[in-house]
Order: C-alpha cells, then structure tokens, then sequence
C-alpha cells in the first residue's frame, strides 16, 4: 500500500487529519516521568533511555486511535547516541502498522541519500521521510526509488528569519490577474519543481502554515497533493486559534475537502493524559472542517459514523462498514443476472465515485494478488474494469479485457489490449453470485492462447460458487465472503436482526 493510500485510509478509520511527533526531549516530559528521569540523570545511570521509552509508548498507546500519522524527528533521537537510534528503533516497532510514519529528518545531503533512504524504509520501515529541495531532484531521487514509500519536501517555513531566502527575490510585486507575484518566491519555485518529480501518491509538501496566504498560493500550486502544515498553534489564545484554525483549513484543504495534515500541539506530549487533548483537537478540527463552505465540484470527503466495533474480528470490518455507509449495499428485493431474486443488492460500482474508499478497495485486491504468479491483468466489463486499472496501475502490470460481445467492425478483438500466446492472466471481478461472467471470462482469454490459473473477486456470495469455479479449473480468491459482511454489519448496528437473519438465508 503507498504511503498516500495508508494515510487516507488512516484518515477515515481514525476520522483524523492529525499528526503527531514523537519526540522525546526531556524538557516536555510529563511530571511522572520527569521525576524518574532527573533522578537517574544525576547518578550517572543510563536507564534514561528505559524512561524516555516508557513515555513515547504511553503516547503511542493513548493515541493511536486518534491520529491519522506519528512523525518522530530523527534529530532528537540522534542526540541521545547510540541508545537514542535503538530508542527510534523501539518507537517505530510499537507504532500499529495501519498508522503511517513520517521520519522528520529534513534531509539535505545527497553523498548519503541512498544509505539514508534504505535505512530509513528499509531498516526502520517508515512510510515517508522529510527531506530539503535544495539539493534537487537527484537528492528525491534515491527517495523515490521505493514505489510505495514517499518524500515530503519542506517548501516554506513560518520561522520570520527565514522569509528573506524563502520570500526572494519580489515579494511585494503582484500580478494584475492572480494573487501570486509576477516573479515567483523560492518557496513557490520550489513547489512549482516539485511537481514534476514524482506522481500524488509519493510526493507530499511540508509548509508552515502560520501565514494562511502563503498555504493557499502552495495549494493554488499543487491542488491534489498532501500539504502537511507547521506551526499553527503556537502563540494564540482559544478565540485566536479558533479563527486561525479557519483560515488554515481555508486555505490548505483541496477542492474535496481533504488533503491536509495538522500537527498536534506539542503540549500532548507533556500531559498526563495525551489522548484528551489529541480527542478534543480533533473533534474540534472536525467540526471547523463540517462548518468550512467550501465548493466541492469532484466529490465529497466522506468520513465513516463512528462505530465501537471489535477491529480484531475482521481485518476489512472498516471498510465493510463504509461500503454500507456510501449505498454499496441496500436493503431492497432485486432480480440478479442469473434470474434469482434476492432481498439485497450489492452496487460495487458506487465506489469509484468514493477516492478514499476506492484506494482501500484496491488495496485489498492487491494484498492478493502479490501472492500470485502472473504476467497481466484482465478485468471482467463492465463492473470490474475501475478495479482492475487500478491494480494494474498500483501493481504495475500490464492490463488486457475480454469483450463483452465482439464488433462485427474495426479489429474485431476478443480480447482488447496486448499480450503473448502462452502468458499467464489473473481474472478480476468484483462478486461472485453464480460464477458464470467469471467463467466465460476466464473461458474467452484461454480461446486466444492464455492461461488462466487465479480468479480474484471482492465478494464471495458463498452458496457453493467457489466450488463451481474449481470445477472449471480455476482457484477462486475473494477479499470478503458475504457471510462476513452481514455478520460485521450486524454487530456493528448498521442492520437490524430481521435483516441481518433474512441475508443469513438467502
């Protein structure tokens, strides 16, 4: 899963755009720690590790239900020694694997790039790294090697010393026509460079957003990417932040609502009880994002109803529940292809209207798929081609498709993108109800000389259809059964037990 995928699918789970560093600089510890931590400081003892672990576990533990990412800053651990790298090395290990990671570690030297870049993805298994644009590309290159990992450049910073680099060469010269200055500042060079180095899912900005005006000429800038904010709270009493936090929001949020990260207030980190105040900022950034009006011309940012669920019961139990909550599965009599009559219906084809939903669809193909051994791609028409673009795109594989019925003019293809006789094909499709448009699928690439091995689908009705798809010849994989759906939906409270006992039987 790309760094980008994970941090949207954080996002809806944890209902949190927040970010928090893990930091572990003694002068914000909290009381109960800080008086342990003195006390072994002045005799020389060198548990103070031990302590300083204790604590980042504790935030860890409170928080990570809360947060949509941790950012440990790489320079605190580094002063600590050697016991400092094995005290990161214990604070990744502890971070839930659905929580991406962003090392802080702005780094600016290329000789040491690629060693940083596998160490830091490779060794420790963070998701994304902080570097400096002024090296170049050269330097995001060897970043960017890591197809599912990704880089964010720090572009601007809210520190007044640093505008007179940042702000150069005019800042004051404005275009007649936008808000932007005639000749572009550094910081808006550096954006503007940025956007020709790597694709949305592997490059993001980091920007100090204490200037409001200088987030909103970043995201005229780069509309689509993550912008990760900086210092936004600091100085500012409850009134100040609260029509500060506005103006951030404003200006840094893309045209569907999303697309930015906010730091935590630092002040978690020296409080007894960190996960009160990351809840109460949160809800709080919540209700300032549901009052923003902003225009919404692609689509709306979903966000799934809170739900006390058992995680550990189902490893898809989240996105089960948002598939329910964005009409993918109703509660109506309807007449399937194959002419039975069922009191549901299932409409996968909502989803590609749904980004973050549609990611997390993917993504659970893909944990399939990169288990198998094949050498293109078929999707089945018409429901299942958005999802096997998809895959072909994240997986980079070559895709091809079995028409549906064949032009009596033109090529007159069977099967429509190219391919060698003899290659092996992975069939996707998205539900298995009677098997038969998988199977005919299957049946038409095998007519022109391919082999099929893999039918991969989301949803399994059950009532015996995978065994219909062995007897042909084919191993069936689904990600979800639908026994599993209506099981998870129960217990969740989206549906009622007459519906849930009428799925049970059908």
């Amino acid at each position: 899963m790309s760094f980008a995928a994970k941090l949207r699918t954080a996002i809806a789970n944890n209902q949190s755009i927040l970010c928090l560093g893990l930091d572990p600089n003694p002068e914000v510890m909290p009381t109960q720690y800080r008086a342990k931590y003195d006390s072994e400081m002045s005799a020389g003892d060198d548990r103070t590790i031990a302590y300083l672990w204790e604590w980042m576990n504790f935030i860890i533990q409170s928080t990570s239900n809360l947060v949509c990412a941790y950012k440990p800053t790489l320079g605190f651990y580094t002063a600590l020694g050697a016991g400092g790298l094995e005290l990161l090395v214990k604070t990744l290990a502890a971070i839930p694997s659905e929580i991406p990671i962003i090392l802080d570690a702005k780094h600016a030297d290329l000789n040491s790039s690629s060693v940083m870049a596998k160490t830091a993805f490779e060794q420790w298994g963070v998701d994304a790294i902080t570097v400096s644009p002024y090296i170049g590309q050269d330097l995001a290159a060897r970043f960017l090697m890591y197809p599912d990992k990704a880089i964010l450049v720090s572009c601007y910073s809210s520190n007044a010393t640093a505008q007179d680099f940042q702000e150069y060469p005019h800042p004051e010269m404005k275009s007649p026509s936008t808000s932007l200055p005639k000749s572009l500042p550094m910081y808006l060079n550096v954006v503007q460079n940025c956007q020709a180095w790597a694709g949305m899912e592997n490059l993001a900005l980091e920007v100090g957003a204490a200037v409001p005006d200088a987030l909103a000429k970043v995201r005229s800038l780069a509309p689509e990417r993550f912008i990760l904010a900086r210092s936004i709270w600091a100085g500012r009493d409850n009134g100040q932040r609260s029509a500060s936090l506005a103006a951030i929001l404003k200006a840094g949020l893309d045209s569907n609502g999303g697309g930015l990260i906010l730091p935590v207030n630092q002040d978690a980190l020296a409080m007894g009880e960190p996960d009160v105040l990351v809840r109460s900022l949160r809800d709080e950034i919540n209700q300032a994002i549901a009052a923003t009006d902003r225009q919404q011309p692609i689509c709306d940012l979903w966000m799934p109803n809170v739900c006390l669920i058992d995680r550990q019961r189902h490893p898809h139990a989240n996105l089960i529940l948002q598939l329910f909550d964005i009409g993918c599965i109703t509660f109506e009599e309807t007449v399937q292809a194959s002419g039975q009559i069922f009191p549901y219906y299932i409409d996968l084809r909502r989803i590609i209207s749904n980004p973050q939903v549609f990611e997390a669809v993917i993504a659970t193909y893909a944990e399939i798929l990169q288990n198998l051994q094949f050498d293109r791609i078929a999707g089945i028409p018409y429901g299942s081609l958005p999802t096997a673009s998809g895959l072909a795109l994240r997986l980079n594989f070559p895709l091809i498709f079995p028409r549906k019925e064949v032009k009596a003019y033109g090529a007159r293809r069977l099967i429509e993108g190219n391919y060698e006789a003899g290659e092996t094909i992975v069939v996707v499709d998205d539900i298995l109800i009677s098997g038969k448009s998988a199977i005919e699928g299957a049946q038409k690439i095998e007519s022109c000389g391919l082999r099929v091995r893999d039918i991969v689908v989301f949803i399994d009705h059950e009532s015996g259809v995978c065994d219909r798809i062995q007897k042909s010849g084919y191993s069936p994989h689904a990600v979800l059964k639908i026994s599993e759906i209506n099981e998870t939906l129960y217990q969740s409270g989206r549906i009622s037990e007459k519906q849930f006992l009428t799925l049970s039987h059908s």
